[in-house]
């Protein structure tokens, strides 16, 4: 469902955004709200102190190389992990920002390149440069090296790099939480991990029922994770099956798991996303910060 995107974006009327950008004067008051929501400005420097929150560009050794990660983080004190995916256009300022969101909430977010092996972030500037014929051109080969093999190779890394860090309370349990794409790579993450990693959230994830042995939702018995699944309305219009096959392979599992279908098209949580929906988005962020809340 990553390909189909419904709806264009607006902005009140005398509102740019900035040249050659690709985000909709919508996209860019969004992200504007969310960075103020975060406590930070959108472009602070690189291993910046601003306000109430760290954050730095981060490199973690994986089997396959080394990646490259945003990671924010309260300046004080040490706070539950979690390992953020972004959408099939990748690191940006926009998954910057929602990062920084999540960090002000009281949590260490690494918010990862998942396109590492091809190139350092960001591959794209926005999603509207994905939206081209170009950016789907270039993302193509990039999206087909993410394996179930190599996702789960990648999140070994990056939860390892979380307990390895000062601002990380190991104590308690890491969360992962992902977009798009993203959204079965939480649950890939889960299984990557299970004794460390205890929340997920799926915000308008695709392919998580698939008819292959390693689906998605056929992992969920080797996790011992609580879950949000967050459905946009036109994916489950495209797979009206998913929601049930979800709560049937949870029920089976034994896995708490809060599956619901939004009034909100597929994208509807990202600021630079066409189907951006600001109310729906923010009722989804309310459930994954209860699920985070139980780390």
């Amino acid at each position: 469902m990553c390909d189909e995107y419904e709806g264009q974006g607006t902005a009140p009327q005398g509102f740019e955004p900035q040249a050659g950008s690709g985000l909709t004067r919508r996209g860019f008051t969004a992200i504007g709200a969310a960075a103020a929501l975060s406590g930070c400005a959108s472009g602070i420097a690189s291993g910046a102190t601003t306000g109430d929150l760290s954050e730095r560009m981060v490199e973690i050794t994986t089997t396959d190389g080394v990646a490259d990660a945003f990671f924010v983080h309260p300046a004080k004190g040490a706070h539950p992990g979690i390992v953020m995916w972004p959408d099939i256009a990748g690191l940006r300022e926009a998954k910057k920002v929602m990062a920084r969101r999540l960090a002000a909430a009281g949590y260490a977010v690494l918010c990862v390149n998942q396109y590492y092996r091809n190139g350092p972030a960001p591959v794209m500037q926005s999603f509207a440069e994905y939206r081209t014929p170009e950016g789907q051109a270039k993302i193509g080969p990039m999206r087909a090296a993410l394996t179930a093999e190599a996702v789960t190779r990648d999140a070994v890394a990056y939860v390892g790099f979380l307990d390895g860090d000062q601002a990380v309370d190991k104590a308690r349990g890491v969360g992962s939480n992902g977009y798009c794409m993203g959204g079965p790579f939480t649950v890939r993450t889960a299984a990557a991990v299970p004794a460390r990693v205890a929340a997920a959230a799926s915000l308008h994830g695709a392919g998580l029922v698939d008819p292959g042995p390693d689906s998605p939702h056929l992992l969920l018995s080797r996790t011992k994770a609580s879950y949000l699944f967050a459905i946009a309305r036109n994916d489950d219009a495209k797979a009206p099956t998913d929601k049930d096959t979800l709560r049937r392979a949870a029920d089976a599992a034994k896995r708490p798991a809060e599956i619901e279908v939004y009034n909100a098209d597929h994208g509807w949580c990202v600021p630079d996303s066409p189907a951006y929906d600001p109310v729906e988005a923010d009722r989804a962020w309310q459930r994954m910060l209860a699920l985070f809340g139980k780390l």
